[in-house]
């Protein structure tokens, strides 16, 4: 056999084992890329933990909707209430980190991780998504309240410690220790009133039996407009949209006052980073839909959005935040 020949023959085998390697490669990745085009191929569903009517659960069918037609899957909604969103959580929390369990949780997520000895980690169980919306929250004072800003309050409840009173939903609820923030923030004692539930708090507030209540701008805008109710601040980054003459409790020289009612999409915590991201990248786009940001805004919901990583460091640091309230307000809830 002549050089050339062997030359050619070398060739010729170099090429066809290049080739069978290329072939091979294809072959395993074909199945890779065949599963991520594929998800989602079924329903997906979103647990809300929380009765039907609520804040959670009528934003939470805004997004279910819209997302299904997103992905060309519905997205079928589960009310599973009870304990103060404990058993839906639960049960998100121990499902298949398979892409189709999601749930809508609320900013009593963080609050419960904080009072309650819970039966999963709220961190490494569940998986933030994404951020949905934030709901601003406002202090609000019966018209007769002598004090009209955060100042006059805080004179107030340092001259007469142990008189001034506030409302809240119920024992460990957001507004409970928001109300404990102030208190803590302002180094003044403040009696706590609890109530079950919203409404019979804020019409104890209106009539002048208690002195503060916190509530979402939802709850108390149209109230305060009609004169029922005075605002004093708002606890969150910035005034809300539809109380634009209310300042801040940072403008108002109270810092660290930040808790506005937030709403957001979780998974369990084994679902893989991937489609963590396809869900967080489907919602983005949603949420910069005209469509939903109005019915977000009819529901006085201020759409959010952004990285998954950042609804995670949001969710640790009100959880770190809301156990050291806990702590030295002193707070036990059975």
């Amino acid at each position: 056999m002549n050089s050339a020949v062997a030359d050619l023959i070398t060739g010729f085998k170099r090429a066809s084992f290049a080739a069978m390697l290329a072939g091979v490669a294809a072959l395993v990745a074909m199945p890779q890329t065949a599963s991520a085009q594929a998800y989602p191929n079924k329903p997906i569903r979103m647990i809300i933990p929380f009765a039907p009517g609520g804040g959670t659960d009528i934003l939470g069918r805004i997004i279910a909707q819209k997302l299904g037609e997103a992905v060309g899957q519905q997205v079928v909604v589960e009310n599973r209430p009870g304990a103060g969103g404990k058993i839906g959580t639960t049960l998100v929390a121990a499902a298949p980190g398979d892409g189709y369990t999601i749930m809508m949780v609320s900013s009593s997520h963080s609050v419960n991780a904080a009072i309650y000895k819970l039966d999963f980690d709220p961190v490494k169980d569940l998986a933030a998504v994404i951020q949905i919306a934030a709901v601003p929250t406002v202090l609000t004072a019966s018209p007769n309240f002598p004090a009209t800003n955060v100042q006059e309050l805080v004179r107030l409840a340092k001259a007469k410690p142990g008189t001034l009173t506030f409302a809240s939903s119920g024992e460990g609820s957001s507004p409970h220790l928001a109300g404990e923030l102030l208190a803590l923030l302002a180094d003044a004692k403040m009696i706590h009133v609890p109530y079950k539930g919203g409404s019979p708090a804020m019409t104890d507030v209106m009539g002048g039996q208690v002195n503060l209540l916190f509530a979402t701008v939802t709850q108390t805008a149209s109230i305060i407009k009609s004169g029922k109710l005075k605002a004093i601040a708002i606890s969150g980054t910035r005034r809300a949209k539809v109380l634009p003459d209310v300042p801040t409790f940072t403008e108002s020289g109270l810092l660290g006052h930040e808790m506005s009612n937030w709403f957001g999409i979780l998974a369990p915590g084994t679902t893989p980073k991937p489609l963590i991201a396809e869900l967080n990248k489907q919602i983005n786009a949603l949420l910069s839909n005209p469509e939903v940001r109005a019915k977000l805004d009819a529901e006085g919901a201020e759409p959010v959005g952004g990285l998954a990583d950042d609804f995670d460091k949001q969710i640790r640091s009100e959880i770190d935040k809301f156990k050291r309230i806990v702590s030295r307000a002193n707070i036990k809830v059975e």
